[in-house]
């Protein structure tokens, strides 16, 4: 799945992962491979990702929005 995090000045990160962990507002969550679509606000936190060969790496932020669709996430934040 391709995970995309964006931000008004620069793209962040843009590549493969196996998952991703948001901080929702409505609780943490994670989106593995066919995930149902969703959107969903995002609260102050850190958004990480599983890299497809092993590890995990993040990046924190203070929100956001967070479109899941065909196995694209698309993570925009402020």
């Amino acid at each position: 799945m391709t995970l995309k995090i964006i931000s008004a000045e620069d793209i962040l990160f843009e590549g493969e992962v196996s998952a991703v962990h948001l901080p929702g507002t409505q609780g943490a969550f994670t989106v593995l491979r066919n995930h149902a679509s969703l959107i969903s606000t995002l609260t102050p936190g850190r958004v990480e990702y599983d890299l497809p060969g092993g590890g995990r790496q993040g990046v924190d932020i203070s929100g956001g929005i967070a479109d899941i669709d065909r196995n694209v996430v698309a993570v925009c934040i402020f």
